[in-house]
C-alpha cells in the first residue's frame, strides 16, 4: 500500500510538472513587464526568414507541414542561430523583447520536431525527460528549455496572450499562425490569435455553456491578473457571449502532433 502510495505521489508531481510547464531558476534576462504597447515601434531584428518559413509551410487552419521544415531545414537552423546569437537586453522595448520570445518558442518548438521526425505527439520526444524541460534552447551564452521561456520569461511578461501565440506542436493548442511576431505587429497578433483560439471548435461556447481548452485551467492565475472572471476574460473575445455565473468545464487536451498528413 505504502508502495502504490508512493507511486501514485510520484505521478502526480509528473503530471503537474507536465503540465505547468516548471520552469527552472537562474534567467538572469532583464525582462520588461510594462503594457502600454507604441502605436508605432521600429524593429530591431529581422524576422523575415521564419515569416517566409511560416507562410510556406503553415497552413491557414494552423496545421504544420513538418516534412517541409525539414527539407528547409538549413533556413530553419539559420534562424535559430540568428536569435540565439542576438541576445535582448535592456534596451529592447516591450514588444520586441515579447515578439522575440515567442518566436524563440515556436521555432524550436518546430525545430524540436523536426529533429525528431516522424512523431505522433511532441510527448513522444525524449524518453527519460519531458520535451518541455529538455535544455536545447540557446540565447547568448545560456541553454533553457521551453518551460524556461515560456513559465520563466514570456509569463513574468504579465501578458495572458502569450499563451494563445506560442504553439506547443499539438492539436488541442492555439493554431501557429503563418506569419512570424515582430515588434511593431505583436499586439496585433496577440489579438488575433486570443479572436481565434477563442472562437474556434476548441472551445464550445454558448450564452449558458462554457466548455473550454485545459489552457484556461493551467494558466488561469495568468487570466486573472486581468479579468475578475475566466468568463469576464473570455467575453472580451467571444463572438457569442457567456452568461456570468455559468458552469465551466474542461475538454480533454489532445496531445496529437498538428502535422498536416
Amino acid at each position: 500500500m505504502k508502495k502504490h502510495t508512493k507511486f501514485l505521489g510520484i505521478a502526480i508531481i509528473g503530471i503537474l510538472m507536465f503540465h505547468t510547464c516548471v520552469s527552472s531558476k537562474g534567467i538572469d534576462y532583464k525582462i520588461k513587464k510594462e503594457q502600454e504597447y507604441k502605436v508605432e515601434i521600429e524593429n530591431k531584428l529581422d524576422h523575415s526568414l521564419w515569416d517566409k518559413l511560416l507562410k510556406k509551410h503553415v497552413k491557414d487552419d494552423g496545421l504544420v507541414d513538418y516534412k517541409g521544415f525539414k527539407s528547409d531545414g538549413d533556413q530553419l537552423n539559420a534562424y535559430v542561430t540568428y536569435l540565439s546569437e542576438n541576445k535582448p537586453n535592456e534596451n529592447w522595448a516591450f514588444e520586441e523583447q515579447l515578439a522575440y520570445f515567442i518566436n524563440v518558442y515556436n521555432a524550436n518548438t518546430i525545430q524540436l520536431i523536426v529533429d525528431n521526425y516522424p512523431v505522433k505527439s511532441i510527448k513522444d520526444v525524449g524518453a527519460t525527460i519531458s520535451p518541455f524541460l529538455k535544455k536545447f534552447i540557446r540565447i547568448g551564452n545560456k541553454e533553457l528549455s521551453l518551460a524556461d521561456v515560456e513559465k520563466g520569461i514570456l509569463q513574468k511578461m504579465n501578458e495572458p496572450r502569450i499563451h494563445f501565440a506560442i504553439n506547443c506542436a499539438s492539436i488541442s493548442c492555439p493554431k501557429l499562425l503563418n506569419e512570424a511576431y515582430t515588434a511593431e505587429n505583436v499586439n496585433e497578433l496577440m489579438d488575433k490569435a486570443a479572436n481565434e483560439f477563442i472562437n474556434s471548435k476548441k472551445n464550445a461556447i454558448s450564452e449558458d455553456k462554457a466548455e473550454l481548452s485545459e489552457i484556461f485551467k493551467w494558466y488561469k492565475k495568468d487570466f486573472l491578473k486581468q479579468s475578475d472572471s475566466i468568463i469576464d476574460y473570455i467575453n472580451q473575445y467571444a463572438e457569442t457571449k457567456i452568461n456570468k455565473g455559468t458552469e465551466i468545464t474542461y475538454i480533454d487536451y489532445n496531445w496529437k502532433l498538428n502535422d498536416i498528413d
